[in-house]
């Protein structure tokens, strides 16, 4: 383990980096906009134009990095991002505010991309799955670290933004100063939704509630939990604390996942979820440490739904399909987690900030009624199903590539995806590109090292 540290080190400080400023920056908008009163749909609006943003960065991403390169890409990505939240500085019109938000969903798209092939390149097979779990630790330990800030500077100013700016220009650092040659374009893989839609309905079921719920937690939990008479620094607290629910959850899920019927799960988690977001939906307001707890058990519930439809999904897919499946579950997650802030907005505007916690309660029942373990036909279960639990990243902190990481794709199915772009993606007037040598063939040439690090 500290072998893979040390080589994927300055990796993992971009992740950290990336999603500390995001933190950041989707509390921080929801309090500023709480604090000058205005209707909690706003707050619903910028989270689902950053959702948007992500989904679109994804069919955008291969594009640009095929064109220019990864750290090119990464670069550009990151100066345009860092740009859009100063932006939130310069200008009060809410409509604007849209648009930078869907530009930082669409630049930070790509920048996962750019490091989660990264990381794809460098790692061994027999690494994957101890990268792939460094990656989600930066990811979620960025995600409460940006919350925490709040705690330490709980006034709303400017300084936060640049805050926030700061992370996004330290996060391109280690990426820009690498020696490595880049790896090679990508080209993306397809997502054949209606042969997914036929093969794995109920797991699609599942990300796209999971998205709705999620989404709406990340964009409107900070409203609902300033308009219960928080702090600025006990928000960040709240916040804090149920996103580390998210990475405290995830290894005991696993256990579970491997040795439980994976769809009873989904449902069981589903009904306790509704069971624990029941009384914050019912109740106008509630002590401070009843909000605490309850809160924290909710997020438990609803940060397990992803990761057990992806090991659900995996189940019934071959291996040489799981790489468009992971695009067509991030998709389908983009989408709910588009929809779902602004319908959880709506509600909280006509009936109050605890209708956020009734709609999480709503489609957990939806998911309760529409998930059935004994409809599952087992008609394309994969010999060795059910396939080894992993634990995943939260959706807004990774791209489709990510599915190069899981252990359970093949190698092999991995190096057929990650091809070099077609010669249509090619920019008119341009030479093609010279075949980029592999990573183990760029450490060769370089300072005599056996092993290509970052």
């Amino acid at each position: 383990m500290r072998q893979i540290w040390k080589s994927f080190r300055a990796l993992y400080f971009a992740s950290l980096m990336m999603l500390i400023g995001s933190g950041l920056l989707s509390t921080y908008l929801a309090l500023r906009l709480a604090a000058d009163h205005v209707d909690g749909l706003w707050v619903g609006a910028l989270m689902a134009a950053n959702y948007f943003g992500l989904v679109l960065g994804g069919k955008l991403g291969h594009r640009l990095i095929a064109r220019v390169g990864h750290i090119r890409a990464y670069a550009t990505c990151a100066g345009i991002v860092g740009a859009a939240v100063l932006g939130h500085g310069l200008v009060n019109w809410l409509p604007a505010w849209l648009v930078l938000r869907m530009i930082v969903g669409l630049g930070m798209m790509c920048q996962y991309m750019v490091i989660e092939s990264w990381l794809n390149e460098q790692a061994d097979a027999k690494q994957r799955g101890v990268v792939f779990s460094g990656y989600m630790i930066a990811s979620y330990l960025g995600l409460v670290l940006g919350q925490l800030i709040l705690v330490l500077h709980p006034a709303l100013g400017l300084e936060l933004l640049m805050l926030v700016a700061l992370c996004f220009a330290l996060c391109l650092v280690p990426v820009a100063m690498t020696r490595r040659i880049h790896p090679a374009p990508l080209r993306p893989a397809p997502m054949e939704p209606r042969f997914f839609i036929k093969r794995v309905p109920q797991s699609l079921s599942t990300v796209l509630g999971s998205g709705l719920i999620v989404g709406s937690f990340y964009g409107l939990a900070p409203l609902y939990a300033s308009q219960q008479g928080l702090s600025t620094e006990q928000v960040g607290l709240f916040m804090g604390s149920c996103i580390f629910a998210g990475l405290l959850v995830q290894w005991p899920l696993g256990w579970l996942s491997d040795r439980f019927d994976r769809a009873l799960l989904i449902r069981c988690f589903a009904l306790f979820l509704a069971v624990m977001a029941l009384p914050l939906a019912l109740l106008p307001t509630v002590p401070l440490e009843v909000l605490f707890i309850l809160g924290f058990l909710c997020s438990l519930m609803q940060f397990c739904l992803y990761p057990l439809a992806v090991a659900f999904s995996n189940d019934h897919v071959e291996g040489d399909r799981r790489v468009s499946l992971t695009a067509m579950l991030l998709v389908t997650y983009g989408v709910g987690a588009s929809i779902g802030p602004l319908a959880a907005g709506v509600l909280m505007k006509l009936f109050g900030s605890q209708m956020l916690y009734a709609f999480f309660c709503f489609f957990a029942l939806v998911l309760v009624w529409r998930i059935r373990p004994k409809a599952v036909t087992n008609l394309h279960q994969v010999d060795d199903a059910p396939l080894h639990h992993v634990a995943m990243p939260d959706s807004m902190s990774s791209s489709p590539l990510v599915a190069a990481l899981d252990p359970r794709v093949d190698e092999q199915v991995v190096q057929d995806q990650m091809q070099v772009a077609p010669a249509e993606d090619a920019v008119p007037g341009e030479e093609p590109v010279a075949e980029v040598p592999t990573a183990q063939e760029a450490a060769v040439e370089e300072l005599g090292e056996t092993k290509p690090r970052e």
